[in-house]
């Protein structure tokens, strides 16, 4: 939806606030003087411009708000007044009509005249208007995609020290804030060149800038393959536990593209200096994008049984239970795809059974977060239950679990879910008779 710039209505008629000094300015004036389209509305192009495709393609910038339709809140192509003065989108209108309405949408006036009438003073500004604009960024798209092609140039030329950084720390802001450089640095040999400068002898200042502009590239298979070398990886995962968060953010995000691709090799990622830094990651709570982007790649690595071993080798299982009561929701989902990766493993629910807040937290998420959580949070608890039902049913029972086994049992879950909690309760009741079990669940009457 747009933002519509300020705007006041006088008596029916639409006027628009300019200048520092609140001057006031009805359409005529606007018109007359450019205020809104500028040179007397003419665009100064052989081009025919066509207004839908301008208003798609600047749907992110601030539209005056005479251009906007009061209805729909987008800006009019076919602008109409009625008899009251107020104009409106054609076809919104008119839909409005044909609901049965015989008023005036903005001020709610019974209508003594049905008729539309084009507005066509207001269609041609509108018109001008966004001709203007859309030039403008044209062109301003044009000049940023010769410097693109100016700066893979200077590098092609094999500049180095702070000259190369420099170079690319420019590309990387340019290839961020306009989409259309990413195509040209693919085009005109980019994506090589930077594959080029990865090494063992890199600079993190460098490697950090390089990897900064190939994660927001559409990489193909050969690409990728080539950024899965040994000495490219290393660089990554060394930048991913030194560098910047934002640095941190790319590496993770690129590791995970790479991961995703036909061309992996588990053992290429395979080492404890990755996981030190994921674990890192995820644990730096000034920075929520870089604990989305460390549990992110952290699944994907814990599905692969050599990798997820070391993770449990490494402390990783305590870490990330501690971490859950303060994640959001899309981290949390992660947070478990992990640990239930983790459980799979016998260390891994050994881990799990020896830190003392799995249970209580993992007893919280039930029927809180989400279904996908609750179902995640359950495989946990049965691992963790089915190990030793001795030692950890009685602090389950005692977190709360049966009442809230209760609660997903007769909930519209889906019916897998519903079966694993029954047998969880069965489990968690072995040790007690009825009397007793039913007394330490702490269940209201109702669940009784």
């Amino acid at each position: 939806m747009y933002q519509p710039s300020s705007r006041s209505r006088r008596d029916g008629e639409w006027k628009k606030e300019v200048g520092g000094g609140g001057q006031v300015l009805d359409l005529e004036t606007a018109v007359k003087d450019g205020i809104l389209g500028g040179g007397g509305g003419m665009v100064a192009t052989g081009e025919k411009l066509d207004l839908k495709t301008m208003i798609e393609r600047l749907d992110s910038i601030e539209v005056p708000s005479v251009f906007i339709c009061p209805i729909s809140l987008e800006p009019m192509q076919d602008p109409v007044t009625l008899c009251t003065g107020q104009t409106y989108e054609r076809s919104n209108i008119l839909k409005w009509f044909n609901l049965g309405h015989l008023t005036c949408p903005t001020t709610m006036q019974e209508l003594w005249d049905t008729s539309i009438t084009p507005n066509n003073t207001l269609s041609h500004l509108i018109y001008t208007w966004f001709s203007q604009k859309y030039l403008a960024m044209k062109k301003k798209s044009e000049d940023v995609q010769g410097r693109g092609l100016e700066i893979l140039e200077v590098l092609k030329k094999k500049v180095k020290g702070q000259a190369r950084v420099q170079s690319l720390k420019e590309l990387r802001q340019i290839v961020n804030t306009h989409d259309s450089v990413k195509k040209t640095v693919a085009e005109n040999g980019g994506i090589g060149l930077l594959c080029s400068l990865l090494g063992p002898f890199t600079s993190h200042a460098v490697g950090s800038e390089a990897i900064g502009i190939l994660v927001k590239l559409d990489l193909d298979s050969e690409w990728k393959k080539n950024l899965v070398e040994p000495a490219k990886v290393s660089l990554m995962v060394d930048m991913l536990n030194e560098g910047s968060i934002e640095t941190k953010i790319n590496c993770a995000k690129m590791i995970e593209m790479l991961m995703e691709g036909k061309e992996f090799d588990s053992e290429s990622f395979s080492s404890l200096s990755l996981l030190v830094g994921l674990l890192r990651l995820v644990k730096d709570k000034k920075h929520p994008n870089g604990v989305l982007a460390g549990f992110r790649l952290l699944k994907l690595v814990s599905s692969y049984e050599g990798v997820s071993s070391s993770l449990v080798s490494i402390g990783g299982v305590p870490q990330i239970v501690e971490l859950l009561p303060n994640l959001n929701t899309e981290c949390m989902e992660f947070a478990l795809y992990v640990l239930e990766a983790l459980s799979s493993l016998p260390e891994g629910k050994m881990s799990l059974k020896d830190c003392p807040n799995t249970i209580p937290n993992m007893v919280k998420l039930l029927m809180r977060v989400s279904e996908n959580c609750t179902q995640l949070a359950l495989t946990v608890l049965w691992g963790v239950c089915e190990i030793s039902p001795e030692e950890c049913a009685p602090i389950a029972v005692d977190a709360g679990l049966a009442a809230k086994l209760l609660l997903v049992i007769q909930s519209g879950c889906n019916p897998v879910l519903k079966q694993r909690s029954a047998e969880l309760l069965k489990l968690c009741s072995l040790n007690y008779t009825a009397t007793l079990f039913i007394s330490k669940c702490k269940l209201t009457r109702t669940i009784q």
